[in-house]
């Protein structure tokens, strides 16, 4: 495991380094992952020169895993930009990535997905780790708020007409967590699934990013006081990222959740430079963020799984689903 200090050595880098995403954050992973995560750090004469914070715990057989935490779209490393020549560049990325492997606990299987901005694994490929290819979508640049609005398709500009001239739906940005998840819960209920976190878990990490100023909640209301949709984004100094969303099903038609993220999107240009909606590999969803005009834009998944007996559960599950 680490040096106990290099963890408080990152909350200092955290507060001084702007690049770093809201997901790497020593504030997130304190409400993600509670005391269960800890950091790979690479320094030279006091500076950080790379990091990979990572969340670990014990399953069932009580092995140590390295996983991705709740709620949390990417880790991964982050590399001091350089301005080196290509070749050069690349060998310091790699000399840094062997750093940060070498400084991993010893574990039975790791996976996490890092930022589209991590185009280079190869060095942890030479380590035997794999890697599987996920999509993202993205505004890429909020400055033209007019080319947003051009580029979504028709059918997503005829939702937020509709949503505000027929259905006359106003959004609200004052509402509480509670109001957000409520919409939320029947999102999952229409699809027959529960919950996928817990709402304490839920409610904490909001407080986190509301102290950090950090997020905003979107919920569509009719002129009769009822909640349409919602949606709820968070932000750090590069980009937003589309969380959480949800809606009544009953109230489907009004095109709420379009007005909604347009009027996240407009909220986020004033805030950063980008808009993620943190992708799906489900195609509905894909659908859907692909019509906000938004760029597919792909990121690593990354893992490795020491332990034959994982190994083995996981061939034999990838066989029985086939």
């Amino acid at each position: 495991m680490n040096d106990k200090d290099a963890k408080s050595r990152y909350r200092r880098f955290c507060n001084e380094e702007a690049s770093l995403p809201i997901f790497s954050r020593d504030w997130w992973l304190d409400a993600v992952c509670g005391e269960f995560w800890d950091v790979c750090l690479v320094e030279k004469g006091g500076e950080v020169l790379a990091s990979m914070p990572y969340h670990f715990r014990k399953n069932r057989l009580a092995m140590t895993v390295i996983t991705q935490p709740r709620e949390t779209q990417v880790l991964g490393p982050w590399l001091r930009a350089s301005s080196a020549k290509v070749s050069v560049r690349l060998g310091q990325e790699k000399d840094l990535m062997n750093e940060l492997i070498a400084q991993l606990p010893a574990f039975s299987y790791f996976e996490q997905n890092w930022h589209h901005a991590n185009t280079n694994w190869l060095p942890f490929y030479w380590h035997g780790f794999r890697q599987m290819t996920r999509y993202t979508y993205r505004l890429p640049d909020l400055s033209n708020l007019d080319a947003i609005w051009s580029g979504f398709r028709e059918n997503i500009r005829s939702d937020v007409r509709k949503a505000q001239n027929r259905f006359k739906l106003t959004v609200r940005t004052d509402l509480n967590i509670d109001d957000f998840l409520a919409l939320n819960a029947k999102t999952f209920e229409r699809q027959g699934q529960v919950l996928p976190y817990s709402i304490s878990f839920i409610k904490e990490l909001d407080e986190a990013c509301e102290k950090h100023n950090s997020r905003a909640i979107f919920v569509a209301v009719d002129d009769s006081g009822r909640h349409h949709a919602g949606v709820y984004i968070i932000w750090d100094e590069q980009s937003a990222y589309y969380l959480m969303g949800g809606g009544d099903p009953e109230l489907r038609s009004s095109g709420a959740t379009s007005l909604c993220i347009w009027e996240a999107i407009q909220f986020a240009a004033a805030k950063t430079k980008s808009f993620d909606f943190e992708g799906s590999m489900i195609e509905s969803v894909e659908r859907f963020f692909r019509a906000f005009g938004a760029i597919q834009t792909p990121y690593f998944s990354i893992s490795k799984t020491p332990s034959r007996l994982l190994l083995a559960k996981q061939t034999l599950r990838t066989l029985l689903a086939n």
